[in-house]
């Protein structure tokens, strides 16, 4: 299969495509990446119980806390999550190109790399930015909290993902083949495949910027650096193994595992993001008459507060919900419409 082909580039063409040049996972590669992720969850368990049996969470709902480690773990998870999709994007925009003898895939990694630079500007930029606003800082935190939840949301919307997989990339293919249709110079190719590169991936920089800037304002940059390095070796990794191995990797289980984890980072950022909205007297606070374990707090951001549960509860139920919207647009209509007809 190609890309270039008129397919309807749905999300699983879009992961095959990613791996067309791959190698066939040989038993002692595939062995060796299920014992990679198993001690990867291994050790992730093993830091929770530490953290759960050894910190001191704090239950009052008005009080800020959030473990160093936990804000380095979402902070991983989230660029970790966004370079996946950035190396399956690319991927399914090089798949085809490799095989040419003209070295586009080297323009579109051009692009790839600017786009990196240009996410580290601007973080830069919005730290700026929302250093030189002018109002209280727990309005500040509770203000670019609350962005980066409605982006998060967007983001895993299941029904915004099949818009995502469907309309970005496949427009990104169509500008490729106008590109390289051989009639443009050699020049406006290479131009137009550098572009092509960096808007594919900075797309995915910038979400990251506006996620972390809750987290900055909550732990440090110096916390969240920790994290952002954890989450490039990661994507890193997967990149290696994908365009210089060229091994087959099991993308969309890894897809679906950091869907879950970042669906646990949504329930921090809303817990979290709910408590500064409290501090900031944005809204009430209903002490609940009950204590949560000490992990919850710790870890998830779950406190005993009426509004917190509440929002947490409603985010997950958005994300759930969306899941049943794209499936029965996508599935179950259809479906249905088909087994009509053919009566």
């Amino acid at each position: 299969m190609s890309v270039d082909k008129e397919i309807q580039p749905n999300e699983d063409l879009i992961i095959d495509a990613a791996v067309e040049t791959s190698k066939i996972q040989d038993p002692q590669w595939k062995k060796f990446i299920n014992i990679t992720v198993i001690a990867f969850i291994v050790c992730v368990v093993g830091v929770l119980i530490w953290q759960g049996l050894t910190s001191a969470g704090n239950p009052d709902p008005t009080v800020g806390h959030l473990n160093r480690y936990a804000v380095i773990m979402d902070t991983g998870i989230l660029v970790f999550r966004e370079g996946l999709e950035a190396i399956l994007v690319l991927a399914a925009l090089t798949a085809s190109l490799v095989r040419t003898a003209h070295g586009y895939w080297k323009p579109v990694s051009i692009g790839a790399g600017l786009s990196f630079l240009a996410s580290v500007a601007t973080w830069f930029i919005v730290v700026a930015i929302i250093s030189n606003i002018n109002a209280p800082e727990l309005d500040i935190q509770a203000g670019t909290g609350l962005l980066a939840i409605v982006v998060l949301l967007v983001v895993m919307n299941w029904f915004f993902h099949k818009v995502y997989w469907t309309g970005w990339i496949a427009h990104h293919n169509q500008r490729k083949q106008e590109v390289i249709d051989g009639s443009k110079p050699a020049s406006v190719v290479f131009k137009g495949l550098v572009l092509i590169g960096f808007t594919s991936v900075y797309r995915e920089g910038f979400e990251v910027v506006l996620f972390l800037q809750a987290l900055r304002l909550k732990a440090g940059s110096a916390v969240v650096f920790e994290g952002v390095l954890i989450g490039l070796v990661l994507t890193a990794m997967v990149a290696v193994i994908t365009f210089v191995a060229h091994h087959k990797l099991p993308y969309r289980k890894m897809l679906i595992l950091t869907g879950i984890m970042l669906g646990m980072v949504l329930l921090v950022m809303v817990g979290e993001s709910v408590q500064e909205m409290q501090q900031a007297n944005w809204i009430g606070t209903t002490t609940l008459k009950f204590d949560l374990p000490d992990w919850m707090n710790t870890w998830f951001a779950v406190y005993n507060s009426a509004e917190s549960l509440w929002a947490q509860l409603g985010a997950f139920m958005i994300v759930v919900g969306s899941y049943f919207v794209s499936e029965y647009f996508s599935v179950w209509r259809p479906t249905r419409q088909k087994s009509s007809v053919s009566r």
